[in-house]
């Protein structure tokens, strides 16, 4: 049996910035979202040194980059930032 895939949830200041960016940016986004639904954990660990901090994640790509924070019970990705070096 296959697993749910993990939900993708923005917070509201990663929402508004989603909502400025070109469209091109938002599709980069969205792969990259892509990728973490199919392997919450394989993008590093936010702040490395903190042992509580698994659970929130950062993935760049070029001029991007999202931090998310996974909820494994719940199978929730909430994205929480979202940087456009652009």
């Amino acid at each position: 049996m296959t697993a749910q895939p993990y939900a993708v949830r923005f917070s509201a200041p990663a929402a508004k910035i989603l909502d400025t960016l070109a469209e091109r940016v938002e599709d980069t986004v969205w792969d990259v979202l892509d990728a973490a639904v199919g392997d919450p954990w394989g993008f590093g660990q936010w702040n490395a040194e903190d042992p509580e901090g698994g659970d929130v994640r950062y993935a760049a790509v070029g001029q991007l980059s999202l931090t998310y924070w996974v909820n494994g019970p719940l199978r929730r990705l909430t994205v929480l930032n979202i940087v456009w070096l652009g």
